[in-house]
């Protein structure tokens, strides 16, 4: 149970530096799951009744799942009503790996009643009304639909909370590939980006700016959500590192202060002072496959997704 709950909490501290704060650990109890989603069964059209048998077979992965002992936690950075950043943390007891995947905010996902162009992607569903799919358990819902596996809980984090992570490690020493120079005075706030290329340490309000770049303000480097998505992972594993080596205590209290969790503070300190030394070796990380179309839209490829997911399901089960 000691290293199950250790490899818990390195996965809460990666996300606590990425936007999101207590990761697995709140799986004190991990068989009690009152809250998880199921991804919703695809629509099936009529067949012929000789054929009911094979439409019945279960797909891979659903076996996979069916199997495993895995907890699968979706963790939401919040940017005022919208969801900019969002992993899910899926952790296999067995195997005592965590698996994290990237969705990217651009993600192409349309519920039934929202059909402007900035509400058919993922980062929106978070602010639709609950009772159309919105929320938290809405996003929770559309990840599971997309990745066809269950999703346990959720966890939430602003970026106030991320700025206030970051200044209490010391700063987080990154490298910054390019001159990063963006305005958006139009922003509520208004963003302004303004970090020069190099290795340096950066405060909480800098880190902010690197996690959030995505151009600049000539157009150049526009990578989008797939080039931040990099730059989160070095920011994730420099952060995690330096988290793990002496200040995990002083981590998880800053955190649990801009959280949305279950787990009582006391519960998060005690974990993250038995984490303490432990590395990252268990760790992968991992982009929702799929491409970008235009300027608007991230489009995932479900037959790459499924392919993955079953990839990380078979960990355990390889092992069993």
């Amino acid at each position: 149970m000691k290293s199950f709950l250790k490899i818990f909490t390195i996965a809460f501290i990666c996300f606590t530096l990425l936007f999101a704060g207590v990761v697995l650990a709140i799986f004190k109890m991990p068989h009690k799951l009152e809250n998880q989603v199921n991804p919703e069964p695809d629509p099936i059209p009529s067949v012929p009744k000789d054929e009911e048998t094979k439409k019945a077979e279960k797909t891979e992965l659903q076996k996979l799942v069916e199997k495993s002992d895995r907890i699968n936690v979706l963790l939401m950075g919040l940017e005022g009503t919208r969801t900019d950043t969002l992993i899910l943390a899926s952790f296999d007891p067995k195997s005592k790996n965590v698996d994290l995947i990237s969705i990217p905010r651009d993600t192409y996902y349309k519920i039934k009643g929202y059909d402007a162009a900035d509400q058919k992607k993922i980062n929106a569903i978070y602010g639709h009304k609950k009772s159309s799919g919105g929320g938290p358990q809405g996003v929770m819902q559309a990840v599971a639909n997309i990745l066809k596996v269950p999703v346990h809980h959720y966890v939430t984090m602003s970026y106030k909370g991320v700025e206030n992570i970051v200044d209490s490690l010391g700063g987080v020493k990154v490298t910054i590939p390019f001159d990063m120079n963006y305005d958006d005075p139009y922003h509520k706030p208004p963003l302004h980006i303004h970090l020069k290329k190099g290795t340096r340490v950066l405060n909480g309000k800098q880190a902010i700016q690197f996690l959030r770049f995505r151009q600049n303000n000539d157009k150049s480097h526009s990578d989008g959500d797939i080039g931040r998505i990099k730059r989160q992972r070095q920011f994730i594993t420099a952060a995690a590192k330096k988290a793990l080596s002496f200040k995990l205590p002083v981590v998880a209290r800053t955190a649990f202060q801009f959280v949305k969790t279950s787990m009582e503070l006391d519960d998060i300190v005690y974990y993250a002072k038995n984490a303490i030394g432990m590395s990252m070796d268990n760790i992968s990380t991992y982009t929702l496959p799929g491409k970008p179309k235009g300027i608007s839209y991230y489009f995932y490829d479900p037959a790459q997704t499924e392919k993955l997911m079953i990839e990380i399901y078979k960990k355990g089960s390889e092992e069993d």
